[in-house]
């Protein structure tokens, strides 16, 4: 199991857009959190995935977002493991 750390970019604050990822995330089964970044207006989600293939499949469905979201860009990048039980917004 590998931990990651995803950016994502565009109008993704005040549009329910943590409340998607969140339903996302535990409906595919995934560990972590969502939050919103208080620097530049992106949210950050850190997952916990085991394969790759997964993990591309979970960034495919972030470019979806929520009904007013507008996702410009997902950045990924692998992290130090972190352990978790649940996916929650933070």
């Amino acid at each position: 199991m590998s931990t990651y750390r995803l950016m994502i970019t565009g109008r993704v604050q005040d549009v329910n857009y943590r409340r998607f990822v969140v339903d996302m995330a535990q409906t595919l089964g995934y560990v972590g959190y969502v939050k919103n970044s208080s620097v530049d207006g992106s949210v950050e989600v850190v997952i916990n995935a085991e394969y790759e293939e997964d993990l591309e499949f979970f960034i495919s469905k972030l470019y979806d977002g929520s009904m007013f979201s507008d996702v410009q860009d997902v950045t990924c990048k692998k992290i130090d493991n972190m352990v978790f039980d649940d996916f929650e917004k933070r």
